[in-house]
């Protein structure tokens, strides 16, 4: 059964690749598209949307309400915090076989997902479902750390955006189908996160099999260059010394102003969505499909509408001029969500929630493939290490953040606590303008600068 769908996805995956490329690149792609195809299905038990309503609902009769929505902050930020982990992934893969090492990881989140069906409505059931979820995005963070190098190797950079494009699609529309159903079940049974979520996990085994037959080209040179550092061009070996950081960022002071613009526009980014899961609670009172759906399934479900758009804009242009543009999306969407809770608008949650979508359609590709245009091949796991960690960073305290802000809004008297998107979009702006003169240096891929 697993070898037909194999060869269902190779013929699918002949019409995305550029013409004359080898049978191995289209085997890998065939291969990697299957997994994540069936990855996602898994993965999307560990969305922000769908692990916040969870917990809000089907334990929140067990836990203390302040308590509750601290925790809830920090589930809703651990697919960002947990990539503090990431410098520790890339030295630990060091010198080691990627594909092993990115299944075991893979196993690892599987495993994790399933224990959830142990947690009980309980608060100690809430404690084990809290600890599943933080496990699984742990090791989930070493798979997205190392993927990219792997990327790197196997796919030229001028096909990046589009082969990345066609992973991040169909993983958003598996996602977005996983996320509703899930919304629907919970709605019918606040219980059936318990055989759901174990479901989910069996389905992601199989993505893991496929994926473990992925094979990295110039693999046995990548790994004897890893291993025998001193005699490479790149002397920046990965290492679990936070210090790693600050030197990278020394010595590629353009990659540390793209990052300080992306650290301002994320983090008013990843500080919404935790108040936005008490506000859809708490004042909208909406059911877990309506929730789930606004959170999770309709900006999920838009990104492969506008992923072609953006992949064809990056392709063509330098990450920081691409954030310059794309960082208004969100900026947008925040001020809108500020008027929609300010006068209780519903419908306009939605419209928030497509154009969420639009910008995630970019960001998933600039996230994924714009430490390239800083980083030699050699060092892709190192640029990529230090942008996840400096993502876990805001993720572990923009969540916290947010709900900090909104807290203290609600105790000023405020009938929302809608203005922590003001606060937000401001963020946005600073990062947005910095994008936008950081691009009069960068503006063209690196490809093309050489070129001229």
């Amino acid at each position: 059964m697993l070898r037909p769908a194999s060869q269902f996805f190779l013929s699918s995956a002949r019409r995305y690749l550029p013409s004359g490329m080898s049978a191995r690149y289209r085997r890998n792609y065939a291969r990697e598209l299957l997994a994540w195809g069936l990855l996602p299905i898994m993965l999307g038990m560990l969305e922000g949307g769908v692990v916040g309503i969870t917990a809000k609902k089907s334990f929140g009769g067990q836990v203390d309400p302040d308590l509750l929505d601290l925790v809830i902050g920090l589930l809703v930020g651990l697919p960002a915090s947990a990539n503090l982990t990431s410098f520790a992934w890339a030295a630990f893969a060091h010198g080691r076989h990627k594909i092993r090492f990115v299944v075991s990881l893979q196993v690892v989140t599987i495993l994790a997902i399933a224990a959830v069906c142990l947690a009980a409505p309980t608060a100690w059931g809430f404690l084990l479902f809290a600890v599943a979820v933080a496990v699984g995005r742990i090791a989930w963070a070493g798979v997205v750390t190392l993927r990219t190098t792997i990327w790197a190797s196997n796919y030229p950079r001028q096909d990046r955006p589009r082969i990345a494009g066609a992973f991040a699609s169909i993983q958003a529309l598996c996602l977005a189908l996983v996320t509703f159903l899930t919304g629907l079940l919970l709605d019918e049974n606040p219980d059936a996160y318990r055989w759901v979520y174990p479901l989910a996990a069996s389905i992601g085994m199989v993505g893991a099999w496929s994926y473990s037959r992925i094979r990295v080209r110039g693999h046995g040179r990548m790994l004897a260059s890893e291993r025998d550092h001193k005699k490479s061009a790149d002397k920046l070996k990965p290492t679990i010394n936070p210090l790693g950081i600050l030197r990278l960022l020394n010595n590629d002071r353009g990659f540390a102003a793209f990052m300080l613009c992306l650290f301002l526009i994320g983090t008013g980014n990843i500080m919404v969505t935790a108040p936005l899961v008490i506000i859809l609670d708490d004042q909208f009172k909406l059911d877990y499909v309506q929730a789930i759906a606004i959170l999770t399934s309709i900006p999920i479900l838009i990104m492969p509408f506008s992923i072609p758009i953006w992949s064809r804009l990056l392709a063509k242009v330098h990450v920081v001029r691409f954030r310059s543009i794309h960082s208004w999306i969100f900026i947008i969407k925040n001020l809108l969500v500020f008027m929609c809770i300010l006068y209780s608008w519903l419908p306009g949650i939605y419209i928030a929630a497509v154009i969420q979508g639009i910008g995630f359609g970019g960001g998933v590709l600039a996230w994924n493939l714009g430490h390239h245009d800083f980083a030699s091949p050699q060092s892709s796991t190192q640029y990529m290490g230090v942008h996840v960690t400096l993502t876990g960073i805001r993720g572990l305290l923009a969540p916290l953040f947010g709900v900090f802000i909104y807290k203290m809004l609600l105790d000023q008297g405020s009938a929302t606590g809608g203005g922590v998107y003001l606060v937000a979009a401001l963020l946005g702006i600073l990062g947005a303008t910095g994008f936008l003169l950081l691009s009069k240096r960068y503006s063209k891929p690196p490809e093309l600068e050489s070129a001229d």
